[in-house]
């Protein structure tokens, strides 16, 4: 059931305002206009803009929704491939212009190198939990060049949980990181179901990427807790 993707649709077709939710393990309800995700450059945050400005050769963008950083990087002459797992949102990318898109599993997708993998938007995210870390940074690191970077955002969560008065925080005790949260999607009265997502703080991303071989930058600092990295491999 993709009401990611039909509530894109529904927005493209005909401007339908109906808002996407967002319920998560830590008890939060979000909403989420489907408007959003059609944003321009000049609308997107900071660390997203200075992460489009980082991107160099050829680009994948993981998880590119309907295309967004692709028609920016086209216009400034970038060679960038979509990449989504939901098809409704792959067929608005090519529809808005995408030169190339592909709906695929991140896991699955084998067709090319690039320079540059994008993971906006969290996309770290896709990973689920640590453990799944290895497995997803093992195989991006065989859709890179040698030389390419990947960029991605995150944040550190921490925030969501409450302090003691010795500066202590209270985290659960269900789940290996505080980081690793569970989603459901909610729109036009249907529930999807479950899916994991990932969040890492810096420190954590920063020790969990040096046991697989990268190293880490970080580029930039969000006004949340958010942050822009760079990760390289340390030897291809």
């Amino acid at each position: 059931m993709d009401l990611f993707g039909k509530a894109l649709m529904d927005y493209y077709t005909d401007q339908s305002q109906g808002l996407l939710r967002s319920r998560s393990s830590l008890n939060t309800l979000e909403e989420v206009p489907a408007s959003y995700f059609f944003r321009d450059f000049e609308s997107m945050p900071a660390l997203e803009q200075e992460a489009l400005r980082q991107c160099r050769g050829s680009v994948l963008d993981i998880g590119c929704g309907v295309g967004s950083h692709c028609l920016y990087l086209q216009k400034t002459g970038r060679d960038c491939t979509g990449m989504d797992s939901s098809s409704e949102a792959i067929e608005i990318a090519l529809k808005r212009g995408v030169e190339s898109a592909s709906c695929s599993d991140i896991l699955k997708y084998q067709s090319r190198k690039y320079d540059t993998l994008l993971l906006m938007m969290n996309g770290i995210g896709i990973a689920g939990t640590l453990k799944g870390l290895p497995v997803f940074l093992g195989h991006l690191k065989t859709l890179l060049k040698p030389g390419g970077q990947i960029l991605m955002d995150s944040s550190d969560l921490i925030y969501m949980f409450d302090a003691d008065e010795d500066g202590g925080v209270w985290v659960p005790g269900d789940v290996a990181y505080y980081g690793e949260v569970s989603y459901q999607w909610e729109y036009d009265g249907q529930i999807g179901p479950t899916f994991p997502w990932l969040f890492l703080d810096f420190n954590t991303l920063k020790n969990e990427v040096a046991m697989l071989g990268f190293e880490v930058e970080m580029i930039m600092k969000g006004p949340h807790f958010d942050y822009l990295a760079r990760l390289t491999p340390l030897s291809m």
